[in-house]
């Protein structure tokens, strides 16, 4: 039910939470398989043997440990911060400054290893083809393309593209897909041969510390999960949704490392004899998983280096993101200098922080090699993974008041044995590569140093001023609501919305929505709210003059199409008014992304408004066949001429048109019963008026050149008919010299569908 009250105006700021628990799972999944299958396995086989497979196991058991760290705090205190914005709450300031500090170059060096995993697929690609150039040796063209990559993809990120919804479900799955071919192909490989148990033998050829050491360096390939607590503020019912998402994308992916990891061990031919096939595997190092399948997957080389390139990629691009959200949030707390919390002003991303981010990233690759990135970004994680722990259990003893979607069970043992087995991984990964060591040990310090002589210091950037909330004194039964991106746009809707609401009792329902890009925050959408006040406030300018009550709201989301359907449910909304100025520079939309969305489901009866030439309201002509769409139109063509006419003491014209096709005698008299039937239902005087023409289209067009206003129901063309407002309408809208209003009466998706499919026709 709408709430207004007189000329109060209420001003709201709302989040538009629009990621499913399938959307978060699939983050996840996405996140996690990623470089670290593709290019650690035969690194990590070379390291533990087959005890490889152990080493996956450990590895998931150590991460639900701190898993349920993060399904805690992320149902409790969903974040695009994560393990940032939580330890800072919990710890000391200086605490949750290091744990923002290693995040962001745990998530630099990640980006790092992805985009040398990315430059190895990529040369061994060129190699095979023969298009490697001929002077420029396999590692400095891989180094090369992993450089190019990262800026590109930096790039990417500045222009606010990223792989998110739909799109990124649909890469995921087909990763899962090539991983399944390659498993499947390499299981009836090995069932046809019969001896591939002897592969597994001995287990342990390195021992106990060689799995803890895969363990530790494969830490990076079970990530992935945290990002799911990055997207918690758009998580829909994240006290619910969100636990289930981490620990379902952690057990999918068990599953598809263990599966890959038995196979690449149990398929593989070596074809030197003698030598075991885990060493064979470490010898290829970050392709070796590509020369498994080319042995057993028909065109298996070309098939996962697709994959390899898909993985890497989306894992690059999603990486990149959130480097540059942990640095740019870091920025505007002041923990890192203000140049990294800038948003562009057009492009309204964090452009310093991406570049910087991207700029760290691209240095990583130059000077370090893959195992070596691989193990600093495993004792990076493995130390933020720890804070998060220990910030768990501070926060129970902090906050018990917290409503938490899920509680660790055996709290605080899960945590402890969380940290206790991330402190053992660490100490073998400083085994493994003591270059990483010195790595993660020179930026632990230098982010001391910097914080003593900075960061400390340091004040937060002033938030904007909030937007004052007024109490609603009466509730209103009709709402209409007007998404508005502009102050013209504002004004016109304005104008039109204000007479159907006065009318009908009714309100104005202003609605400016901030596309946030992916690259920041939604909550830092807060920062773009000075924009939004002076459209809002030509809303309440031009219902003032009718004493229309006008309630706003500043929206923050990622889709503006999606912030206005879940804002006209919230609303309990009776008619949407979208405006249209003409022209849609995308392709296969009839009037561009927003209206298109927003008209093809919408929630209540919608209105789209072609904006002409203003003049003053004369005459209303209203096409019109019967049908709930033609009494929608005539219903609101009567109230606008009706409101029109009290101020103004002029009464406009209302004419309900039915044009009769060719002069059939016939349809001339069905014309005239029909339109007695639909004025007589008004008190308002409508003329009736049917005429003669060779279509129906010219028939409007003519008779709209004496009109101000076109106000016309959508026309449904049938079930493949893909224009929203139906074929005639669609062509009156762009034809029609003067402002034309076509409306759509909301009648549920399974009576819409039907009708479509029944082919019927109105207007």
């Amino acid at each position: 039910m709408a709430q207004g009250a007189g000329s109060n105006q209420r001003e709201s700021v709302a989040l538009a939470r629009t990621l499913s628990g399938f959307d978060a799972t699939m983050i996840g999944v996405g996140a996690m398989i990623g470089a670290g299958i593709f290019v650690l396995t035969g690194i990590a086989a070379g390291v533990a043997g087959p005890a490889l497979l152990l080493a996956f196991l450990l590895n998931a058991i150590v991460t639900c440990f701190t898993a349920a760290s993060y399904a805690e705090l992320g149902s409790a205190l969903p974040s695009a911060g994560g393990g940032y914005v939580w330890v800072k709450q919990a710890l000391s300031p200086l605490f949750g400054f290091l744990s923002g500090w290693i995040d962001w170059f745990g998530h630099s060096v990640a980006c790092s290893l992805y985009a040398l995993g990315f430059g190895h697929y990529a040369a061994d690609f060129l190699n095979r083809v023969g298009l490697r150039p001929a002077f420029v040796g396999t590692e400095v063209l891989a180094i090369t393309l992993a450089v190019a990559i990262t800026l590109l993809f930096a790039y990417v990120n500045f222009q606010g593209v990223s792989e998110t919804g739909k799109v990124g479900n649909m890469v995921t799955l087909a990763k899962i897909a090539i991983l399944g071919v390659f498993v499947g192909f390499g299981l009836w490989s090995m069932l046809q041969r019969g001896d591939w148990l002897s592969k597994f033998q001995p287990f342990f050829p390195t021992g106990i510390g060689g799995v803890a050491m895969a363990a530790g360096l494969t830490t990076i390939a079970f990530q992935g999960y945290e990002v799911i607590s990055q997207c918690g503020e758009e998580i829909c019912e994240p006290k619910r949704n969100l636990p289930r998402a981490v620990f379902a994308s952690i057990a999918i992916v068990v599953v598809i490392y263990l599966g890959v990891a038995f196979i690449a061990l149990g398929a593989v031919q070596p074809p030197i004899a003698g030598i075991a096939t885990w060493d064979f595997l470490a010898q290829y190092e970050e392709t070796a998983i590509v020369e498994a399948a080319r042995q057993f997957v028909p065109m298996g080389a070309f098939v996962l280096i697709l994959g390899g390139l898909m993985s890497t990629m989306s894992a690059l691009n999603a990486t990149i993101y959130s480097s540059s959200r942990v640095s740019f949030a870091m920025g505007r707390d002041r923990n890192l200098p203000p140049l990294f919390g800038q948003v562009h002003d057009r492009r309204r991303t964090p452009h310093w922080a991406i570049f910087i981010s991207g700029a760290l990233v691209a240095f990583i690759v130059v000077t370090l090699p893959v195992q070596s990135v691989a193990s600093a970004a495993g004792i990076m994680f493995l130390l933020l993974f720890m804070m998060v722990n220990v910030t768990a259990i501070r926060m129970r003893r902090l906050r018990p008041d917290l409503e938490r979607g899920f509680r660790i069970p055996l709290m605080p043992l899960l945590p402890i044995l969380g940290i206790a087995s991330q402190l053992v991984l660490i100490v073998y990964l400083s085994r493994l590569s003591p270059q990483a060591t010195y790595v993660a040990a020179l930026w632990i310090v230098s982010g001391l140093i910097f914080y003593v002589a900075y960061a400390a210091r340091a004040e937060p950037m002033k938030e904007p001023v909030k937007i004052i909330h007024q109490e609603i004194v009466t509730t209103k039964r009709y709402s209409i609501l007007i998404p508005v991106a502009d102050e013209l746009q504002a004004r016109l809707l304005g104008r039109l919305a204000a007479p159907i609401a006065k009318d009908k009792d009714g309100e104005v329902f202003a609605l400016h929505v901030v596309r946030v890009p992916p690259q920041l925050s939604i909550t830092d959408g807060r920062f773009f709210l000075k924009h939004g006040k002076p459209i809002l406030e030509t809303v309440i300018a031009e219902a003032k003059s009718l004493d229309v009550p006008v309630n706003t709201m500043i929206r923050f989301g990622r889709s503006v199409s999606q912030a206005i359907i879940d804002t006209a449910r919230e609303r309990d909304s009776n008619l949407i008014l979208l405006g249209w100025l003409g022209g849609t520079s995308t392709e296969g939309r009839a009037f561009g992304s927003v209206i298109d969305a927003v008209s093809k489901s919408p929630p209540c009866d919608v209105a789209m408004i072609h904006f002409r030439k203003r003049e003053e309201l004369k005459i209303i002509l209203v096409p019109t066949v019967g049908g709930p769409n033609s009494s929608l139109a005539l219903e609101l063509a009567v109230s606008q001429a009706r409101e029109y006419a009290r101020p103004n003491g002029l009464r406009p014209h209302v004419i309900a048109l039915y044009v009769a096709r060719g002069g059939d005698p016939q349809l001339v008299e069905f014309g005239k019963r029909t339109l007695a039937r639909a004025v007589g239902r008004y008190d308002y005087p409508i003329e009736p008026k049917v005429v003669s023409a060779p279509t129906i289209l010219e028939g409007i067009l003519q008779q709209a050149e004496e009109s101000s206003l076109v106000v016309m129901g959508a026309t449904e063309e049938g079930f493949f008919e893909q224009l929203l407002f139906g074929a005639l309408a669609d062509r009156v809208v762009r034809e029609c010299p003067k402002t034309v209003m076509i409306v759509k009466r909301h009648r549920g998706p399974v009576k819409s569908w039907m009708q479509r499919l029944l082919l019927t026709g109105e207007a």
